[in-house]
């Protein structure tokens, strides 16, 4: 059974490695297929969102768990305005589309409550009262058993952390090659007990056995394509060989305090496979954190102060 962790304050108890699905195979019979092998191996939370294939991947993910509902902590999350039938999606944080949507999202996923409903994105120039109001009154109601906001952005968590009860905050990226959430969020979250849901662990792939191959031209975030060559070279030179770089890329993520469960996507069964065994990789010690910090670059956050 994979280590669960609790998320924030609530009661719900997570998988430290989950599932997301914006990268869910396009072929339904696949993707149920997929869905079905990361709950046998012990994953239980399963992240989507309503804007994912505007609807299709929550209306995959309600024929998935039928009869397995109650194994899995389900997350999805709103606030991209958009009508089914029609292209394009806007902003819209209000009170009213946030329980509009919520009960698209639960015909849709075929269940009569949500376990984490997260706010899918945020500006400080929000109605962030009015958000919560929504939040707040859905979890009243029992409609959703606690709710988190998806944002990177400074300003906005610390709005969040100082006016609602969120259990939870899910990082856009976190990971070896981006340390920006390290700068002052995590600690922050931490001393509230707020949880971190992270994604992006493996970079794009670039951190893992074939990262040399998935080094973009004109690099990463503010790494080089040479910079980040280096830093591959030197990773699996100075650690140890008792994981597989992905499984070190996961484990860094998964070892700061407030990092309840990493999500990252899987379109392909040995993407899954190689996610679920780093739950059980052994984790990074001191040494081996100081190293990772000594060879990458503790990145700082240039918008949203």
């Amino acid at each position: 059974m994979m280590k669960q962790n609790r998320l924030g304050k609530s009661d719900l108890y997570v998988s430290g490695i989950g599932l997301g699905t914006m990268s869910l195979p396009q072929d339904k019979k696949e993707a149920i297929y997929l869905i079905h092998e990361a709950i046998e191996r012990g994953v239980n939370l399963i992240d989507t969102a309503d804007l994912y294939g505007y609807g299709k991947i929550e209306t995959i993910l309600g024929e998935a768990l039928k009869g397995r509902r109650s194994q899995v902590v389900l997350a999805t999350k709103a606030g991209n305005h958009w009508e089914h039938g029609k292209e394009g999606w806007y902003w819209d944080p209000s009170k009213c589309y946030i329980k509009e949507a919520v009960k698209g999202s639960l015909k849709r996923l075929k269940t009569d409550y949500i376990d984490l409903f997260q706010l899918h994105g945020g500006t400080i120039e929000d109605p962030i009262d009015e958000t919560i109001e929504a939040f707040e009154e859905l979890k009243r109601e029992g409609v959703i058993r606690a709710y988190g906001i998806s944002s990177i952005r400074p300003n906005v968590i610390r709005e969040y952390i100082g006016k609602s009860s969120i259990v939870s905050v899910m990082m856009m990226q976190y990971s070896i090659l981006d340390r920006r959430p390290e700068e002052s969020i995590l600690g922050l979250l931490e001393q509230h007990d707020i949880s971190v849901i992270a994604r992006g662990p493996i970079a794009q792939g670039i951190l893992s056995d074939q990262g040399y191959h998935k080094i973009p031209k004109d690099g990463y975030l503010d790494h080089s394509e040479q910079a980040l060559k280096n830093i591959l070279s030197n990773l699996n030179e100075k650690l140890s060989n008792k994981r597989p770089l992905s499984a070190t890329a996961i484990r860094y993520v998964l070892a700061a305090p407030a990092v309840a469960a990493v999500v990252p996507g899987a379109s392909r069964l040995p993407q899954l496979l190689s996610n679920v065994a780093a739950a059980s990789s052994p984790e990074l010690n001191d040494k081996e954190l100081e190293i990772i910090r000594q060879l990458s670059k503790a990145n700082v956050y240039q918008n949203h102060r």
